[in-house]
C-alpha cells in the first residue's frame, strides 16, 4: 500500500490549538526537523448539541469526527467514534472513505491503553501510558516499542517546543516506509486527549 509521503517521516510536532471557549479538537502538525506544518487536524462538523455537552463532564462521551489533512488540504485520514459511556472504540479511515483500522480504549488501565487493529480486526499493537505523566509507548506483539509520544523533547528541533500543549510522535525506524500502521499510530494519537486525558 502507497501512504502520503508526509507520513513517512519518523519525527512529528503536535501542536493544540487552545482556548477556554474551545468545543472543537484543533491540532497543527509539523516536520520537527523544520518547522514546518505539513498537516492538520480538525474537527469541521460539529453539531450544535455536541458542542454544548463538550463544556459539560460529558465531555469524554461525545462523539467526533476528525479530518487529517495534508499542508494542500488533502484528506489524509478521517477518524470517528459514536457517543460512547464507558469504552471508546473509534474507526480510521483513508481520505477515500475507506476503512483503515479501529482502536479499542481498554477500560480499566492504568494511565490508559488502546489496543490496535486493521481493518480485519487482527490486533497489530498496543498504546500505553504511563499514570504519572503524559508519555505513551505503542508496543508490538512482541513488546517491542514501534512509536513513543511524549510532552518532554531534548532532541533535534527543541526550538520549536515551546509550550506544554505541544508533544512529539517518534515513529520508530523498524517501521516501515509505507507501512499502513503510520495512519493507525498518527490517528491514535489525535485521540489521547479526547478519550483518555480530557
Amino acid at each position: 500500500m502507497e501512504i502520503a509521503a508526509v507520513l513517512n517521516k519518523n519525527l512529528f510536532l503536535v501542536k493544540e490549538h487552545i482556548g477556554m471557549f474551545k468545543a472543537s479538537n484543533n491540532f497543527d502538525i509539523f516536520d520537527l526537523e523544520n518547522g514546518k506544518m505539513i498537516m492538520t487536524c480538525r474537527e469541521p462538523n460539529l453539531s450544535f448539541f455536541t458542542k454544548l455537552f463538550r463544556f459539560t463532564d460529558y465531555k469524554r462521551m461525545t462523539p467526533f469526527e476528525i479530518e487529517i489533512k495534508d499542508e494542500h488540504q488533502n484528506i489524509l485520514m478521517v477518524i470517528k467514534r459514536g457517543i460512547t459511556l464507558f469504552r471508546s472504540d473509534v474507526e480510521v479511515f483513508d481520505g477515500k472513505n475507506q476503512l483503515l483500522g479501529i482502536f479499542k480504549q481498554k477500560i480499566f488501565s492504568v494511565g490508559g491503553k488502546f489496543e490496535v487493529f486493521d481493518k480485519h480486526d487482527r490486533p497489530l499493537c498496543t498504546l500505553k501510558g504511563k499514570w504519572t505523566g503524559w508519555d505513551f509507548s505503542f508496543l508490538d506483539k512482541n513488546n517491542a516499542e514501534i512509536a513513543h509520544v511524549s510532552k518532554k523533547w531534548a532532541g533535534i528541533g527543541k526550538e520549536f517546543f515551546t509550550s506544554a500543549d505541544n508533544y512529539v510522535i517518534e515513529i520508530r525506524d523498524r517501521v516501515a516506509e509505507n507501512d499502513p500502521i503510520r495512519y493507525l499510530i498518527i490517528a491514535t494519537v489525535m485521540c489521547i486527549d479526547m478519550v483518555l486525558k480530557e
